[in-house]
């Protein structure tokens, strides 16, 4: 399934330190040799602050206990730039860490600014020390220590660019450290400021939404109200827009959204133009189920599509996250996939079909007979589904007071028609009153 794995596509819109978990996904679900995967790890950590972690992947990927001298070098190197801007910062970190002089901070930056100052000699110097400090943390793997520093920084910061800086570093923090909470919190403060704020260019702006939606995939697909919130973002034009324009592959994620959300979202019709629009800029098993059950109402390639469609899931760093029950690992989300997946079918085949073979339904479902009858019950007990099981004849029979496909569209062209002709008349009442005039 590698042909399907997006992170080539993803990691150069992450911040390096975030593709080290996607590198860890792909490592433990063994989709390329492990050679490969550490060798990857190595080429982003020679451009951290993370020596002691490269050391032991060296160790690893050649079967050895030596290092080369440019990691021992390197190390020592960084051990003495850390110090260096450790005590530069210190004036400020000691003031930041006496919580009797954090309560003479305001709202008010430049009065903090001035107080600093004045009262214990901390100016702009030390305020930027802070920053590269908190910089420098982060490199080393120190997220917690980055994100309060960046907290603090970003209360003093007076210069706009670099506050920005810090809240995405504080935003990569939070999520490293798997604060969904928090990290929903500064991601929606940074989409504040993307979205406010006045860019060099236009597609500057589009980029900062790039890097947004890309970031925000790690939250979404681990925070409880993150499903919901995945629409609510990438489905707003501006940003539906910068998908289309510059990260196609971003459908994905959207489209198993729609899926797996329990309420039918009204913009689902309107999704599924951009998916045809998009088809060929970018297309998996994901998407193609949706056309074939939307547009091309193909069951058949529906159901083919849906195994497919497991196995993207389970290999998808993002989607293929498992929960550990007892002594069971589950992935849940490809569980709820699929039994939506064929709720979907199921809807549409009845829209299309009044009398449907149970054996039919239960291949289209990809069910056998029993599971498939047992799933049709528990879908009409506890939905407002009209139809009825003859256990005799073996079928579904869906009520007459539901139109199928074809009524549907009888009706809509009788009801364009009418308005047509309605319109064409006005048009002419308005016309033959010009030339009376």
């Amino acid at each position: 399934m590698a042909e399907y794995d997006l992170t080539p596509r993803i990691a150069p819109n992450l911040d390096r330190h975030l593709v080290f978990p996607l590198l860890e996904f792909l490592q433990e679900r063994q989709m390329y040799p492990d050679e490969q995967i550490l060798k990857a790890k190595i080429e982003l950590l020679n451009k951290t602050n993370m020596v002691d972690y490269a050391m032991d992947i060296h160790k690893s990927l050649y079967h050895t206990e030596d290092v080369p001298q440019d990691m021992v070098d390197r190390r020592v190197e960084v051990v003495a730039r850390l110090k260096a801007l450790e005590e530069s910062a210190a004036p400020l970190v000691n003031f930041l860490q006496n919580a009797a002089a954090v309560q003479e901070l305001r709202a008010d930056k430049q009065y903090n600014l001035q107080m600093l100052s004045d009262r214990y000699q901390i100016g702009p110097q030390q305020i930027e020390a802070l920053y590269q400090y908190a910089k420098f943390q982060f490199e080393c793997g120190n997220y917690s220590g980055a994100a309060d520093y960046l907290y603090q920084y970003r209360a003093l910061c007076t210069n706009s660019d670099r506050s920005l800086s810090a809240l995405w570093g504080k935003l990569a923090a939070e999520i490293l450290m798997q604060n969904w909470d928090i990290a929903l919190e500064e991601l929606n403060r940074l989409k504040e400021i993307i979205d406010s704020r006045s860019f060099s260019s236009p597609m500057n702006q589009v980029q900062n939404r790039i890097w947004l939606m890309h970031w925000s995939l790690f939250i979404f697909f681990n925070h409880d109200n993150g499903r919901t919130q995945i629409i609510d973002l990438f489905n707003q034009d501006k940003y539906l827009n910068a998908i289309q324009t510059n990260a196609p592959h971003l459908v994905r994620y959207l489209a198993t959204a729609f899926i797996v959300n329990k309420r039918r979202r009204p913009q689902f019709k309107d999704f599924i133009k951009v998916i045809q629009q998009e088809q060929h800029s970018y297309k998996d098993p994901i998407t193609e189920f949706l056309t074939c059950v939307y547009v091309n109402y193909d069951f058949d390639g529906a159901q083919k599509k849906m195994r497919e469609c497991e196995e993207v899931i389970l290999n998808d760093p993002f989607l293929g996250k498992r929960a550990e029950e007892g002594n069971f690992s589950t992935v849940p989300l490809r569980d709820e996939f699929l039994e939506n997946a064929r709720l979907f079918i199921f809807e549409t085949y009845c829209r299309i079909h009044q009398r449907i073979d149970m054996g039919v339904l239960a291949e289209k479902l990809n069910l056998n007979y029993e599971e498939a009858e047992r799933w049709i019950v528990n879908l009409i007990r506890s939905s407002k589904l009209d139809a009825k099981i003859d256990s005799e004849s073996g079928t579904v029979i869906m009520e007459p007071n539901h139109p199928n496909v074809y009524e549907q569209l009888i009706d809509h062209t009788k009801a364009l028609s009418g308005r047509t002709y309605k319109l064409v008349g006005q048009i002419l009442e308005h016309a033959q009153a010009q030339i009376a005039r």
